[in-house]
């Protein structure tokens, strides 16, 4: 088993280049784009340990269960179930994230010198940075989507006074043309870090072939913060009550020992990274939040999907509807989901076809500190 220690009763001393990954706590995402970056690392003979809170470390502990991993404190962040008022609820806890941005900082000092640490790459997890070791933070989201244009420039300028406190900034998209996250990963201009744009983050196993006999009609992935999750689960279990097709329903909850949720489809809780792989690649279509890393594996894929933005997820919504535009996925609002009506547009939309750049384990070397 992985282990998972207090800064108080553990300690460790490796002789080489010892890494600290650290992922943001609000949904899965950010450590799930961080499972091939922690593969790379370990093939590229790194020594490393991560920081994470929450789910987060049941996921990596599945996947990892060499590693050590850390438990520290989250953001903590608060959802509303108004997606509307969601925006200002986020803002009325700005104290709390500054706060919490201030104590990760003075708690990466104790990890350095704790586990050695040679290097941290932090996404997102902006207190996440140390004056005497490389730090590398990962982001795509260079433009924090805001609904005026003022809030949007006053984000960003706080957003890039975080970032230019790292060496540098990762960003998991393509370079040329607006890559996949549009403005959200192109601004007008960038930090004065050095940025690389990496590709896509995926981690599952890009060689295996294409099913060509599904088992699936439609998998349903829920990802995401509460109460938004639980929110739409609960439409997609009563709207699939009376659809003839062959299911299958992801809740995305590896903390929760087995799935209790009636239906007369096909429901798991949660599934390693083989499994879901698999699933997925048996599945003719994809319904998924519009979250950025699931966007990237999904495309990485080359599913055809339904995007479901989170409600009041600026992000979410405008990676939707650009997705929408390229013709790279179908996109619909929680508020109108009718998957008797939109489940058959899934049968007849013309996907264009999707060839993504995809980070592989051997590019980290070129990305290495010096």
């Amino acid at each position: 088993m992985g282990k998972k220690n207090s800064l108080t009763n553990y300690s460790v001393k490796i002789y080489g280049k010892n890494v600290l990954v650290t992922p943001l706590d609000w949904g899965l995402g950010h450590a799930t784009r961080c499972i091939p970056i922690i593969k790379a690392l370990i093939i590229n003979g790194y020594h490393v340990t991560v920081a994470a809170s929450g789910k987060s470390i049941q996921l990596l502990q599945a996947e990892f269960p060499e590693i050590t991993i850390v438990d520290i404190p989250g953001y903590s962040v608060q959802y509303a179930k108004n997606g509307f008022i969601l925006p200002f609820k986020l803002m009325l806890q700005v104290p709390k994230i500054l706060r919490a941005i201030r104590h990760e900082n003075q708690l990466l000092k104790k990890l350095v010198k704790q586990y050695q640490i040679n290097w941290v790459i932090s996404d997102n997890r902006f207190g996440m940075y140390h004056a005497q070791v490389p730090c590398t933070f990962i982001t795509h989201q260079l433009t924090i989507m805001a609904p005026y244009n003022w809030l949007r420039s006053l984000l960003q300028s706080i957003n890039y006074r975080y970032i230019q406190k790292f060496n540098e900034c990762w960003v998991p998209d393509m370079g040329l043309n607006g890559g996949i996250a549009g403005m959200l990963s192109h601004p007008n201009h960038l930090p004065s870090v050095p940025v690389s744009y990496i590709g896509l983050l995926c981690r599952f196993n890009l060689t295996l072939p294409q099913q060509q006999n599904y088992q699936y009609d439609y998998c349903f992935l829920l990802s995401g913060p509460e109460p938004q999750r639980s929110l739409l689960q609960a439409m997609i279990i009563e709207q699939t009550q009376n659809i003839h097709a062959r299911i299958v329903i992801l809740l995305g909850q590896p903390q929760i020992p087995g799935a209790k949720v009636k239906s007369k489809h096909r429901v798991l809780n949660h599934a390693s990274e083989n499994e879901l792989q698999q699933i997925i690649q048996s599945s003719r279509f994809v319904i998924a939040r519009s979250g950025y890393t699931s966007v990237m594996e999904l495309l990485c894929l080359q599913k055809k999907c339904l995007f479901i933005p989170t409600p009041g997820q600026t992000e979410q919504m405008y990676l939707a509807e650009r997705l929408h535009a390229l013709k790279m996925g179908l996109m619909v609002p929680q508020h109108s989901l009718e998957l008797s009506k939109q489940l058959p547009l899934l049968e007849q939309y013309d996907f264009a076809a999707i060839q993504p750049e995809v980070f592989a384990p051997q590019k980290l070397i070129e990305l290495l500190p010096t």
